[in-house]
């Protein structure tokens, strides 16, 4: 085997709970190949790096084996080496405030929080 799909790969090693999840990330954009959005049916292979945005962190996955059926964890993690950044403590994350009756913030006060927040929003 030398080549497999992102989304099946994604859910095998358990970065993401059902392989539906993995492929409406890939279809949705999320996910990157070398930087690259792809298609779910995008053939990974090995050496190839992946981007993508948990809830709090950036994931940057690089890719040591191929698998196509969900295996457990102890396993799972022999298959990709994970160059992400540490997460910041929650503690440590200072939480924006807005005035109480000023409503949703507009397009371009949610980019601004998301900078203070170390948020790439695009």
């Amino acid at each position: 085997m030398d080549a497999v799909r992102v989304d099946i790969w994604l859910h095998a090693v358990r970065l993401f709970k059902t392989r539906s999840a993995a492929s409406t990330a890939v279809k949705g954009g999320k996910i990157k190949v070398d930087g690259e959005p792809v298609k779910p049916s995008h053939k990974l292979r090995v050496g190839q790096t992946i981007t993508f945005r948990q809830p709090g962190r950036e994931r940057i996955i690089e890719v040591t084996g191929l698998l196509e059926k969900r295996v457990g964890y102890p396993v799972a993690i022999k298959h990709y080496i994970d160059h992400s950044p540490a997460p910041i403590p929650r503690h440590l994350v200072a939480v924006p405030k807005r005035e109480r009756g000023t409503g949703r913030p507009t397009k371009k006060e949610r980019r601004q929080l998301d900078r203070l927040r170390g948020y790439n929003s695009q």
